[in-house]
């Protein structure tokens, strides 16, 4: 059973966020703030296990907020919620500990998989940010040698699977360097999918930057 915290500036918004989320079995209490100094009062007197905040709040925005946040408490997991795309924004969330970022027009149920996954330790993104993450992880020059957490009990095999894909190697790039076949590989992918709790390859590579894998 997870507390949640909603923090969202408009009262419409943030009821029809807390309709959907608190008929959820897995989720035992939600807190509401309508800004971000009111939530961070809520953080130092109450475990919180997941926030769902929007990016635009007035005075300190979701971004600035999510700094304040971790530095009370690092293991909170925090979802951003907002109606822009912008690049630069995406990825000041990422930087300042976002592990899903969605549309505010995400279908409810949805939302409530993403509030779940997340908090047991998945990282999401919206499909129309992902590629900009992706692309802004591979430009830098630093890739080429990855140091993995054993928390992740991945196999030698594996790390050296995750370390090509963190260079933007596909299946069939990755077989031949290692010289097994390509549905080796996949077979690969599929567990260290399935070991870093994500979804693809994108957010292997989110994952691995994010979860300090790297």
């Amino acid at each position: 059973m997870y507390k949640i915290l909603i923090i969202e500036d408009h009262a419409l918004t943030r009821f029809g966020l807390k309709t959907a989320l608190e008929s959820k079995p897995y989720i035992s209490e939600i807190f509401e703030a309508s800004n971000a100094e009111d939530a961070i009062e809520i953080i130092k007197n109450t475990h919180i296990d997941t926030v769902v905040m929007d990016l635009g709040l007035p005075n300190m925005n979701g971004i600035q907020a999510s700094e304040e946040i971790h530095k009370i408490n690092k293991d909170i997991k925090i979802i951003i919620l907002t109606s822009h795309n912008n690049k630069q924004e995406v990825l000041n969330s990422v930087k300042a500990g976002a592990r899903a970022y969605c549309s505010k027009d995400i279908n409810p149920e949805q939302l409530a998989d993403v509030l779940l996954s997340v908090t047991e330790g998945a990282i999401w993104f919206d499909s129309k940010v992902a590629d900009v993450i992706l692309d802004e992880l591979l430009k830098d020059n630093n890739l080429y040698s990855v140091n993995i957490s054993d928390e992740y009990n991945l196999t030698d095999r594996e790390k050296e699977v995750l370390n090509f894909i963190c260079n933007g190697l596909n299946n069939s790039e990755i077989s031949k360097l290692l010289d097994v076949s390509v549905n080796t590989v996949k077979v690969h992918v599929s567990s260290i999918i399935q070991k870093l709790n994500v979804e693809d390859r994108t957010q292997i590579i989110v994952k691995a930057f994010k979860g300090s894998l790297i």
